[in-house]
């Protein structure tokens, strides 16, 4: 039997009297692509900031590539890389200039940064577009640099906050292919939330749906989809099933303000 590479014991997070992350256990295996869904303000993105060791838990504990968070953040983020929902690349910067300076922060030694770099952009499909500044990448080609720079260092640990948001349906395909290349080349375990329900069906071996903070059901998508007894179910009909009508809920003022911020610089 296998040893989790994620797993969360009771793993809480409060904002005064709101529960955000109510009590969530889950374990992730080695090599596994783990889909977290919910509606906007269900507690995903809480959720990963609390395993990034960027929020601390309220309560509970978690273990990532066999660390703790709460008392090994440091070698926890060394074992992972992370491609946030908002953009984490300098326009003024060329390609290959924003990758060295994450492997300055991640402290690649200066022998290997030159090849360690071309090897990452040549793995994303943008070798020929290193000596480019960023401002001229379309989205789907930022993306992919997002990805290149969070698995630079080669971590066991991939997570991805809505990686596709604002990209269009051929530029999520060439991210998605780009990720598959990851997970199979390098043994990546990738942790990631969507709202896009087809990509979670395609790319996940399991999901995780969250409601009002908590994790409500869990399982493989073609298992939920024959939990809810309906035949010809989607895995949106699941969803819908477990959290009632909040799909169509929009989320706050914040969270369509900051998706349509980012889908426009991706754009």
């Amino acid at each position: 039997m296998t040893t989790p590479v994620i797993e969360t014991n009771a793993l809480t997070r409060s904002f005064g009297e709101l529960i955000a992350v109510d009590a969530m256990t889950i374990s992730v295996e080695p090599g596994e692509t783990f889909g977290l869904l919910g509606p906007n303000g269900a507690g995903k993105t809480t959720a990963i900031k609390m395993l990034i060791t960027l929020l601390p838990p309220t309560s509970g504990d978690a273990s990532v590539a066999g660390y703790s968070i709460l008392r090994h953040a440091g070698e926890v983020r060394r074992m992972i890389g992370y491609v946030p929902q908002m953009l984490s690349t300098e326009g003024t910067l060329t390609g290959y200039e924003n990758l060295l300076i994450f492997a300055r922060l991640y402290d690649i030694p200066r022998r290997e940064r030159k090849t360690r770099i071309r090897s990452a952009l040549k793995f994303m499909g943008l070798e020929g577009d290193a000596d480019r500044l960023v401002r001229t990448y379309s989205g789907g080609m930022v993306r992919r640099l997002e990805i290149a720079q969070s698995i630079l260092h080669r971590p066991p640990v991939l997570f991805l906050d809505e990686p596709t948001v604002g990209l269009d349906p051929l530029a999520r395909k060439a991210v998605w292919e780009h990720l598959d290349g990851v997970r199979s080349e390098y043994g990546t375990t990738i942790f990631m939330t969507t709202h896009l329900m087809e990509e979670a069906d395609s790319m996940c071996d399991r999901v995780a749906i969250m409601h009002r903070g908590k994790v409500v059901v869990i399982g493989e998508p073609d298992e939920l989809k024959a939990s809810i007894g309906r035949e010809g179910a989607t895995l949106e009909d699941v969803f819908i099933h477990y959290t009632g009508s909040e799909l169509e809920s929009g989320g706050s003022y914040r969270d369509v303000s900051r998706t349509r911020r980012t889908a426009r610089r991706l754009g």
